[in-house]
Parts: structure tokens; sequence; C-alpha cells
């Protein structure tokens, strides 16, 4: 990519995180400070990201909405302010409070018991609906299950 992002092409706030993502993997020596320079260097001139397309929909399996979607108020302002500082800065803030979330609890598909929507509810539900379901439509929707 580099310096070749023409002026007239718009990149999504998802496009900037996607590069900054890009940037770390191939650098990861670097600090976030130098990562955010790199962006800078990057995008001054470029057109700024629409506003009403803040979201970076990747991320929701990667790390919870508040921790992703720290910088988005920031990257707003940046937007709004035509500033790439305040965007870029919104960019990192997310960039790293992703990858703080997945250090701390393992990469995606890796799976903690706090993710584990099953745990302390699985038993139960077990005998709840043993109670209320007939027997013959438990081994149907077990065999279904098990297809």
């Amino acid at each position: 990519m580099g310096a070749s992002i023409m002026a007239n092409e718009q990149p999504t706030v998802a496009d900037i995180f996607r590069r900054a993502q890009s940037l770390k993997r191939e650098r990861p020596q670097s600090s976030y400070k130098e990562i955010k320079q790199l962006l800078l260097d990057e995008y001054k001139g470029a057109q700024f990201p629409p506003a009403n397309r803040l979201a970076i929909p990747e991320q929701d399996a990667r790390a919870p909405e508040e921790d992703w979607s720290a910088g988005l108020p920031l990257m707003l302002r940046g937007i709004q302010q035509q500033n790439w500082e305040e965007v870029i800065n919104g960019i990192m803030l997310s960039l790293e409070q992703t990858e703080n979330y997945e250090r701390e609890t393992g990469a995606p598909g890796y799976r903690d018991d706090w993710h584990d929507r099953t745990v302390g509810i699985d038993e139960p539900l077990k005998k709840g609906v043993g109670k209320w379901m007939p027997e013959d439509l438990m081994r149907l929707a077990e065999r279904q299950t098990k297809k």
C-alpha cells in the first residue's frame, strides 16, 4: 500500500484498522507510537473515512466491543475535524485494546471460562428440558444434534 493511497480513494475506518494490524504484524518489535507515525505518513493527504462507517466488523470476533470500540469517539472527532492525528490515535487505541485483550485471554478460537456461555447452565438446562420434553422427542433432538 504505502504512499500509493490515492487522494481520491476514500479509506474506511476498518481499512485503516486492518492496515494498522498488518503494520504491527510486519513489525512486531515496533511500538504503537512508531506504527502511529507510519500510518500518519501513509494517510496524510488522503480523503477522510466516512463518519457513517465507523465500525470494524471483524473485531467483534476478536475482542469485546468495549475494547475494540474504545477509539471510535476519537476517530469520529478526527473525521469531523478533518484531523488525521485524531483518527489514527483512535485506530491505535482500538488496536492496543484488542491486542491487550488477546494477550490476556488468548487468540480467537481459544475459549476461556468467561466466554463459555454454558458454564453453570448446562446441567440445569438438561434437567429443565428433561422435565417438559417427551422422551421420544428428546431422542430425536439428540440424534439431530449428533449428525
